[in-house]
């Protein structure tokens, strides 16, 4: 039965506004759990998603607020995760680049929320989420700014809190990030029902990196399972308000490291004591978050954030938010978006570059990469797909959103989409300026130059290829055959 539609989703704990303050009604500051999935879109059933069992989230869903319109800041990951700890984005901090080098202490003011909720008398913790096949209770936190775990952090188990006491915790999960377990059974009818997005070719290694990718999300599901459940022995789900979002979108070519919609927009189910069964349209950003749980725990946001509460007082009905990509790993790009209800407006500041920009991450993990390429070569993509291999990308991109949900298809050489542009570059404009967004400065002289830093990602790609038996730097047909057969699909001399 579908979920019904409001405006403003509800919150317990008998919250009472005092000018614009959360103060409970004599009862305790609320427990809240974060648990965070890698590198995943809202592909679950609660989302509509169909050929993926996620019992657990769909529970979660059905018993609290689950957000159709929210968003990362950036579709990677530290960069993501430095905004939402802190609140604010992450080209505002300087923290914009994915995969600091030299990661430095933060400047002041900023303090990230754990430290914010600890010193308020919080039990702060961070753990990798029951399930891990590695069996570690050390979580993820992959921040680009130098940090004291024992000064962010209480310990790995919000169980070993004083008795009464608050406790903040969170729960990482690495899943679905790659590499995707390859399943043992490929289920064919499921194959063939998989529904992929317009702009990606339908083959079937493509179908199994997908179905791949899907029984990985099943893994988020069941850890978050044993999650609830631990929360649920010990008596504190009931007491507890749990939030469940990823970092960013999928890890496909046109997902993850993309200010797409499938690179942006995030599950986020908000489950607890009066938290209504709803769902909400409105637009939410992923920093949003550390404002909220402050609230919740009776505190004050710092003025400095720039995320807004979403439970516990208005909701935030804002018109935008924004998103940028700056450079990731040793990919550098320079891409900023304002995304609206019905539209995703993308600028980009070095055009020149092509989609397919170098990324030694992708080009070692991704079996599309090399595929795109030869379908490419052989003129076996559509017009649509062909468009992400080009040599160079357009100035700016515009998506409708209420046509195009899934946002493939660039509508901005339209004549009559040219206001509507010229109206979203003002805003885009209006908002670097005044959060003095740092992408356009040069990294800062405690990094290696982009040179230095891509040779040394070039021997970590050289050294992947040559543990699986290839050159140091095969070619897209030698490492696709390589794919093919990882993946057991039939491999000939003329692949794909």
């Amino acid at each position: 039965m579908p979920l019904p539609k409001v405006c403003r989703p509800l919150i317990a704990f008998a919250v009472v506004l005092l000018s614009g303050q959360v103060a409970t009604a004599g009862a305790a500051p609320p427990n809240v759990v974060w648990i965070i999935a890698d590198d995943m879109s809202p592909d679950t059933g609660a989302y509509g998603h169909e050929g993926v069992r996620t019992p657990h989230l769909d529970r979660l869903a059905a018993e609290g607020v689950r957000y159709s319109r929210a968003y990362a800041s950036a579709p990677v990951c530290s960069s993501s995760r430095s905004a939402f700890i802190l609140g604010c984005y992450q080209t505002t901090t300087g923290l914009h680049a994915h995969e600091v080098e030299n990661p430095q202490p933060l400047a002041a003011p900023y303090q990230p929320l754990p430290e914010l909720l600890r010193k308020a008398g919080y039990f702060v913790t961070n753990a990798s989420a029951p399930g891990d096949p590695a069996k570690k209770r050390k979580g993820k936190t992959h921040y680009n700014f130098a940090h004291d775990a024992n000064e962010m952090y209480d310990g790995d188990d919000w169980r070993q809190r004083k008795p009464g006491q608050p406790f903040f915790a969170q729960f990482q999960i690495y899943q679905p990030h790659r590499p995707f377990p390859i399943p043992e059974e490929f289920e064919e009818a499921a194959l063939r029902e998989l529904k992929l997005p317009a702009n990606y070719p339908d083959h079937p290694l493509m179908r199994r990196d997908w179905y791949a990718y899907l029984r990985s999300v099943e893994i988020v599901d069941r850890r978050v399972g044993l999650v609830l459940a631990e929360l649920e022995t010990a008596g504190e789900l009931d007491n507890t308000i749990v939030m469940f979002f990823a970092d960013h979108g999928r890890a496909m070519p046109w997902g993850k490291q993309w200010l797409t919609a499938e690179g942006l927009r995030v599950p986020l189910i908000i489950r607890g004591p009066g938290v209504a069964a709803v769902v909400e349209e409105r637009l939410v950003s992923l920093i949003d978050l550390a404002p909220t749980v402050l609230r919740l725990a009776g505190l004050m946001a710092p003025s400095w954030m720039e995320g807004r509460a979403i439970l516990g007082a208005a909701f935030p009905d804002r018109s935008e938010i924004f998103a940028a990509r700056d450079r990731c790993g040793d990919a550098q790009d320079r891409i900023r978006a304002v995304i609206t209800h019905d539209e995703l407006f993308v600028r980009n500041f070095q055009p020149e570059l092509p989609y397919l920009n170098w990324s030694s991450y992708k080009e070692g993990s991704y079996p599309s990469m090399p595929l795109l390429r030869e379908l490419n070569r052989l003129g076996a993509l559509n017009p649509l797909q062909a468009r992400y291999l080009a040599d160079h990308k357009p100035a700016v991109e515009l998506y409708d959103l209420k046509a195009d949900p899934t946002g493939v298809y660039d509508v901005a050489e339209k004549p009559e989409n040219a206001r509507r542009i010229t109206e979203k570059q003002a805003v885009l404009t209006r908002w670097i300026e005044s959060t003095g967004d740092r992408g356009a400065l040069p990294d800062p002289p405690t990094e290696p130059t982009l040179a230095e830093m891509q040779r040394g990602k070039r021997k970590g790609y050289h050294a992947v290829w040559e543990k699986r038996g290839l050159p140091s730097e095969p070619t897209d047909a030698e490492r696709l055959k390589w794919w093919l057969k990882n993946y057991r699909l039939p491999v000939s001399e003329t692949a794909p």
